[in-house]
């Protein structure tokens, strides 16, 4: 039956609430018992006497007469003690002696004294400025558990506590779904998810909303890779439909024999080659990003001069960018540290940098490649004075087949789409981040910071 989370909170704060008021009452039963009604009245009555005595005797022990009528009159027991705690007077000396008042653990004068018969008997003591004590005294009065409890106790505890734990359950049950119902709330949003990813709102105890933040992160992370994975389906059925189709027409007027001339098979034969490659690129920039985004390509990790990997880029470009009009330079200073990763791989992304730096700049145009030193990183600069990109597109730059532009169609220097998230994954593999910033107009520059390799 209490199976819910919401149904034990509430049972939890009942039981909470009726322990609480169960103590309330046994410490009021405890207070009556030790100071009912009863013990109220006496201990007024003995102050009253005290007064009494204040007013009408200066010198108590010359006054014994008077003393006895105050001690009649208000149906107590007067003892004095001098200095020394000897008994000097006692109104009713036939009953059992009462010593000299004691005090408590808490350096108090107690409020009750045993006579040496066992009796106990309420007293109100006064000092006087000569050091004698003046005790006024009067049997305990009986009281009995019973009529205490009927006439002290149960009404207001009756009235009182039933009014306090109809608010505790009213409190209760309110606290209980303040917890509860955002809890429900995640439990029917995971229910209903993919088909409702709609974010829950943040709501009740800290604990439960940080709960809910991670779920909807988790939720927002979940989408992100599904429309990731069905875009990347799209793209990849997108990219090889292309080629296939190709492959399967030029294939098609080869077997129908409508390439009937040795140039036209020679060219049917070049675009299925061409598209067959295409393909087979294709195919291994998939395999090798799966592995990057794995955590299972193997990279052969040693020491690289990265001021020669640099040149080397710089070198296989050159006449590339000559012949396209476009001034490559190189800015890498004399002595920079060595960096400890794998060389082919990194330079794998500088020479996808450069190329894209080169494909997207008009002539006459620039392309810089540059280094620094900057703390404990490495950081490398491509910088081209090209047609930009715009701030929409930079965040998915280096998702995997995006185009800035989707209405340009591919051709043989375009790739596969790829390079920029497999360099992404390479520069994550080493340790190090890759960034770009660019505007339409103004050019590209992509930012590599690698780490310095410790060395002895």
């Amino acid at each position: 039956m209490f199976t819910s989370l919401r149904s034990r909170l509430w049972l939890s704060y009942v039981a909470v609430i009726t322990i609480a008021l169960g103590v309330v009452i046994v410490v009021l039963f405890i207070f009556l018992i030790r100071n009912p009604v009863l013990y109220r009245e006496t201990i007024q009555r003995l102050r009253y006497a005290q007064t009494q005595i204040a007013e009408k005797t200066r010198n108590p022990l010359s006054e014994s007469a008077t003393l006895q009528r105050i001690a009649e009159a208000n149906n107590a027991r007067i003892l004095i003690f001098d200095s020394a705690r000897e008994l000097t007077f006692d109104s009713n000396p036939e009953q059992p002696l009462i010593p000299f008042p004691r005090k408590t653990a808490l350096d108090r004068t107690s409020q009750f004294a045993t006579d040496a018969a066992g009796g106990v008997w309420l007293q109100a003591i006064t000092r006087q400025p000569n050091g004698n004590v003046v005790v006024v005294a009067a049997p305990r009065p009986s009281v009995r558990l019973l009529n205490v409890f009927a006439d002290e106790l149960l009404s207001p505890i009756l009235q009182g506590g039933l009014i306090a734990f109809l608010l505790s359950l009213i409190l209760a049950f309110l606290i209980s779904r303040w917890v509860a119902d955002p809890l429900q709330n995640v439990i029917v949003a995971a229910r209903n998810f993919p088909a409702d990813a709609e974010p829950v709102p943040p709501q009740g105890p800290r604990e439960v909303q940080e709960l809910t933040s991670a779920f909807n992160s988790m939720v927002q992370r979940v989408d992100n890779s599904q429309r990731s994975q069905r875009d990347f389906v799209a793209n990849v059925s997108h990219e090889l439909k292309t080629p296939l189709t190709s492959i399967q027409g030029f294939a098609q007027a080869l077997l129908d024999s409508t390439a009937d001339t040795p140039e036209a098979r020679k060219q049917a034969a070049q675009i299925i080659y061409d598209e067959a490659g295409r393909m087979h690129r294709l195919a291994l920039d998939l395999l090798d990003l799966a592995k990057l985004e794995g955590g299972s390509a193997d990279l052969h990790m040693a020491f690289v001069d990265v001021r020669a990997l640099l040149q080397t880029v710089v070198e296989k470009f050159s006449l590339r960018a000559q012949q396209a009009n476009i001034a490559l330079q190189a800015q890498i200073p004399e002595h920079l540290p060595v960096l400890r990763g794998d060389g082919d791989r990194l330079a794998q992304v500088f020479i996808n940098l450069v190329d894209n730096a080169l494909k997207f700049t008009p002539a006459p145009g620039q392309v810089a490649l540059s280094a620094r030193l900057a703390g404990g990183w490495v950081e490398v600069e491509v910088t081209d004075s090209g047609v930009g990109v715009g701030s929409e597109a930079l965040p998915r730059l280096f998702d995997r087949f995006y185009q800035v532009d989707p209405a340009r169609a591919r051709d043989e220097h375009q790739g596969s789409g790829l390079g920029l998230a497999i360099a992404q994954e390479i520069v994550h593999a080493h340790g190090g981040k890759i960034g770009v910033q660019s505007s339409v107009g103004h050019g590209t520059t992509f930012t590599v910071r690698l780490p310095v390799a410790r060395t002895a």
